[in-house]
């Protein structure tokens, strides 16, 4: 993945260590895996896989994380018609939002998803495979 473009104010340490960035894929090719997210099968998404070789798993809600993951790396794919209120991710404490092509990458696992009054149909995220080291790593650049 694009590790290298994050920046020191992508990385918080307070109520958690996480990392929480927006700036990290580029939007065309985010565009493009958007586009084809009904076929991850498609060649957009086998040169995804085969450039990072990060395993992910496709995810229809935002509610359907997968704790037993060593950390918690969530990548938002808000549908482009979504216009009601996004939910917001408890992370211990800190709220924060669910928008299009950002990352969350914790290993805290005290996560709650809060609900807007209104949910929208699909609110899909990758959840990718990352290692408790190669999180460490990006985080000890900083």
């Amino acid at each position: 993945m694009n590790w290298h473009k994050l920046k020191p104010l992508h990385i918080f340490r307070e109520p958690v260590e996480y990392i929480h960035s927006a700036s990290i894929f580029d939007q065309k090719e985010y565009d493009h895996l958007y586009e084809n997210s009904n076929d991850l099968n498609h060649q957009v998404w086998k040169e995804f896989d085969s450039k990072f070789k990060t395993g992910f798993e496709w995810k229809d809600d935002i509610t359907d994380i997968d704790f037993n993951k060593e950390v918690i790396a969530l990548w938002f794919f808000k549908e482009r018609s979504d216009q009601y209120a996004q939910p917001r991710i408890d992370l211990k404490g800190k709220h924060i939002t669910y928008f299009p092509n950002a990352f969350l990458l914790t290993k805290c696992k005290e996560i709650k998803i809060i609900e807007p009054k209104k949910k929208y149909i699909r609110r899909p995220m990758i959840q990718l495979d990352i290692s408790t080291k190669t999180f460490d790593n990006i985080i000890e650049r900083f």
